[in-house]
């Protein structure tokens, strides 16, 4: 399956141009649900360190937006409910709230968006009726002040607005909701350039439903997939299902394709009770660790919008002690109290040029790679300005596959480079030979990028492909063809 000579400039020139598209960004959610939690100038200092660059908060605190001033880190801010239907009620007290809480201090601290309200319709049943008002005085106060632009106002919805998410293409809201609320906020969403905040979290219908959802697949790992039989489109990954059941509901209220949407909470814990299946630090690690690198590397659209970039915050910044509820509720930290890591996963963002797919070629900030293995760990994978993404490394075999994630145009021009430039023997891929069979993109793609990544002796950067690849550490099934661990 080499290409003749007159491709490969164009196949290079190809993965260069998929690599520089437009990314999603990563942000945390600063909860303080705590006792125990570090300083306020502490925190600034440790997603300075880790290159966290934006962070959603659940209130206002002077002492925390004091610290974030002249950080460089953006910020969305919270009027939390119980002070929504004053907001609704009195434009007064929206123009005050906006004044003391925003005005006073930007651009110093630079807040750039205001949560108002947080899953009003799941914890806050009794002021939805007020959302929406409380939205439009919020805006109003932004725009008398002249800061309508540069600050956008939303409201993170949880996923149970939706009265059916499965298949995704069946996802409509809730009928209480989709014409007195969702509807309003959206066209006050497009007609003031928001975005639409939602709170998605597989881990829940993965716990709920783990004999009928496969781990795997709510990890972004290698799996056979879901088919849609409304839409015909086939699912990898569990989010991009509840994301697009989202979009299905959406559409079904209106053309809102210009609306954008940001996970405004996301994420899986590191601990659990008995009950909650699939609670685990390995599993926390691989699923914060792939949606990263789904985000950075510029490969967050869905199967109903693969062209979309996503915006996500990984919830949370910290485990957080006096949360109620079980186990899992005060264990969704990325760090300790202590500033420590819960697992070994470190961001490095917005790092300096790199190699397209560790392959020596200066990208125009290409992929982030996060190298599951296929246990919960990984190994660390440079991207082109994209970022890093750390675990530790697990020793013994190893395997580099193609990321069926990422698409044939994405797959076919990531191939092209590995078995031209970059010199991966390509001839078993060819027809008749041992391992032409299975005849399918993600086969012979993933049988070039592992004698690639062999050949480069598993090296840092080498399994990538501006987020085309990822490496397991489980030898990949591929019909009767057995690649090799080593070369």
């Amino acid at each position: 399956m080499a290409p003749p000579g007159g491709r490969l400039l164009a196949a290079a020139l190809c993965l260069l141009l998929l690599a520089a598209a437009d990314a999603g960004t990563v942000g945390v959610n600063w909860g303080r649900v705590a006792n125990d939690l570090p300083s306020p100038a502490a925190v600034v200092q440790l997603l300075k360190q880790h290159g966290i660059a934006q962070v959603k908060l659940y209130d206002t605190e002077p002492a925390v937006l004091r610290a974030l001033a002249g950080s460089g880190i953006k910020v969305v801010v919270a009027l939390p409910n119980e002070q929504l239907a004053a907001a609704a009620r009195r434009p007064s007290y929206a123009l005050a709230w906006v004044r003391r809480n925003v005005a006073a201090y930007y651009p110093a601290t630079q807040i750039q968006g205001i949560a108002v309200g947080n899953e009003v319709f799941a914890t806050a049943a009794n002021v939805t009726a007020q959302l929406v008002p409380a939205m439009i005085n919020v805006h109003a106060a932004l725009a008398r002040l002249n800061m309508d632009k540069a600050v956008k106002v939303s409201s993170p919805v949880a996923l149970s607005a939706l009265a059916n998410s499965y298949p995704p293409s069946a996802g409509v809201f809730k009928e209480e909701l989709a014409q007195s609320v969702m509807k309003p906020m959206l066209d006050f969403l497009a007609r003031t350039g928001s975005d639409l905040m939602v709170n998605c979290y597989p881990f829940f219908a993965y716990a709920d439903n783990a004999g009928v959802i496969s781990l795997d697949y709510a990890l972004f790992r290698p799996n056979a997939g879901e088919l849609d039989s409304g839409s015909g489109l086939k699912y990898y990954s569990l989010l991009d299902a509840q994301l697009d059941a989202v979009f299905a509901a959406v559409g079904r209220l209106g053309s809102y394709s210009g609306v954008h949407v940001v996970v405004s909470e996301t994420g899986w814990p590191s601990k659990g009770d008995a009950k909650e299946v699939g609670a685990g630090a390995a599993n926390a690690a691989a699923y914060n660790g792939n949606l990263v690198r789904r985000v950075l590397s510029r490969n967050a659209g869905t199967p109903r919008r693969p062209d979309a970039d996503v915006d996500v915050y990984l919830f949370a910044l910290f485990n957080e002690n006096q949360k109620p509820g079980p186990t899992s509720e005060r264990n969704y930290g990325v760090f300790y109290p202590n500033q420590q890591k819960v697992y070994d996963v470190e961001f490095v963002l917005g790092a300096g040029g790199g190699s397209v797919g560790g392959a020596g070629g200066k990208g125009g900030g290409g992929g982030l790679g996060w190298q599951d293995n296929g246990s919960g760990n990984a190994a660390p994978v440079s991207g082109a300005g994209g970022g890093v993404v750390r675990a530790a490394a697990t020793p013994g075999s190893a395997w580099c596959v193609a990321n069926a994630m990422a698409g044939e145009a994405r797959l076919q021009a990531a191939l092209d480079y590995a078995c031209g430039p970059g010199g991966a023997d390509c001839k078993g891929i060819q027809p008749g030979a041992a391992c032409f069979e299975p005849n399918t993109m993600v086969a012979h793609a993933s049988y070039a990028f592992n004698d690639y990544y062999q050949r480069k002796g598993r090296s840092i950067g080498t399994c990538d492909f501006a987020g085309a690849a990822y490496v397991v550490s489980q030898a990949p099934k591929m019909g009767k063809c057995e690649l090799p661990s080593t070369v």
